[in-house]
């Protein structure tokens, strides 16, 4: 599959209303399929795992001991959240690929790819607010992409990084966060228990 980042309003949530799931308290991100309702799979789910329950989809503010994680690796307790523009991901699945007759008779499954067709497959909608880790905060603050890349890529289970899955991966990753950081908002939150959502700190001021 790939994806192909770009603002756009959110599906069924706004920047300010984070859902997360009422069984696990854990965060859920909203997806829609053409022509079908918009589901929310788990963090766990879009990492190729699985869940043992059915998301229940309810404002982050609804619970009460809320499971907090970085949205770039996924480390537990993150501590920053930034507000950037709304950003869906549409994402494509291969349907066929099309190799020349001879070269599928001399090379069969190793027959060079001449074109790939490929249709949509889902939309994820990533809303405005990311929850940061202190060791992705780095890289955000300095608007290091590249490190945050490698960063979020080493964190990964292997099976999403192996041959050229990693080419794939780091350019997905590459576009979504090329557009957060062109679209931060001045100043970040400081996320505790009792704010999961942030307490909004004005950027360092200037000098006069």
């Amino acid at each position: 599959m790939t994806g192909e980042p770009e603002p756009a309003n959110p599906l069924g949530a706004s920047g300010d209303q984070v859902l997360y799931c009422r069984t696990c308290h854990r965060p859920l991100t909203p997806q829609s399929r053409a022509g079908r309702e918009v589901v929310y799979r788990h963090a766990e789910e879009l990492r190729g795992g699985t869940v043992d329950h059915r998301a229940d989809p309810v404002p982050v503010t609804e619970i009460e001991a809320p499971v907090l994680e970085c949205d770039f690796c996924s480390a537990p307790q993150p501590v920053w959240a930034y507000l950037g523009d709304d950003q869906q991901t549409h994402t494509k699945q291969v349907t066929a690929r099309v190799v020349s007759g001879r070269d599928y008779r001399d090379r069969h499954h190793a027959a060079r790819t001449l074109r790939t067709e490929t249709t949509h497959a889902f939309t994820s909608a990533w809303g405005q607010r990311w929850a940061a880790c202190e060791a992705c905060a780095v890289f955000v603050e300095a608007r290091d992409l590249y490190g945050l890349v490698g960063r979020v890529v080493e964190a990964m289970p292997a099976k999403y990084t192996r041959g050229n899955r990693l080419v794939r991966v780091r350019g997905e990753l590459h576009g979504t966060y090329s557009h957060l950081f062109d679209t931060l908002a001045p100043g970040r939150g400081r996320i505790t228990a009792d704010h999961p959502l942030g307490v909004w700190e004005p950027p360092p001021a200037g000098p006069a």
